[in-house]
């Protein structure tokens, strides 16, 4: 459950080790928000303890059923439950400043050497690359993510109506929530 800390609980050095790890996150993890998650993981699950994995993967699943990069929403959510809005202000700096400074650095290179051989090959083998940091993600969450017959079956069936009937990503979220919301839901 999201709760913010009380007043007298918000040491500034939350703050700070938030904007740390959050910034190595946004500096170390390439390849977009869902290459980020393992790294983010490893930071707040298993580093610094604000979390469990399973609430971690519950904080994931939130995020992913709402629009946006789900980086910044992770980064939100962590930094609010340690921090409150001190570490939304730190965390969410951390996860962006550094890919931002990077990006326009990048954009400037590139801009001069989009056509250079070099530059393209680099790029053919980027993509190739994080296509391994997105499979490298699914088998670092798989194990909290499927952990019953059922939960293989929806990510079975979402994986199957998002490649083969091309629904959108938030219909399948939506159809999922609701079916666990109907037919998983622990018996009083």
């Amino acid at each position: 459950m999201l709760t913010a800390p009380t007043e007298s609980s918000l040491p500034v050095h939350s703050a700070a080790a938030l904007l740390i790890s959050f910034g190595r996150v946004g500096s170390l993890a390439w390849g977009g928000g869902a290459a980020q998650i393992p790294l983010m993981k490893a930071e707040v699950v298993e580093r610094h303890r604000w979390m469990s994995e399973t609430e971690f993967l519950d904080a994931l699943a939130a995020g992913y059923a709402l629009p946006g990069p789900i980086a910044g929403k992770m980064a939100v959510y962590v930094g609010y439950q340690e921090a409150g809005m001190l570490g939304v202000a730190a965390s969410l700096t951390g996860i962006i400043l550094p890919s931002a400074l990077m990006i326009g650095a990048l954009l400037a290179l590139l801009n001069n050497f989009k056509e250079h051989p070099r530059v393209l090959g680099m790029l053919a083998a980027l993509r190739p690359a994080v296509l391994g940091l997105l499979i490298w993600m699914l088998l670092d969450l798989l194990p909290g993510s499927v952990d019953s017959w059922h939960a293989g079956l929806i990510a079975v069936a979402s994986a199957a109506a998002l490649y083969f009937l091309q629904l959108h990503p938030g219909w399948v979220i939506l159809a999922s929530g609701l079916i666990g919301a109907l037919f998983l839901a622990p018996r009083p």
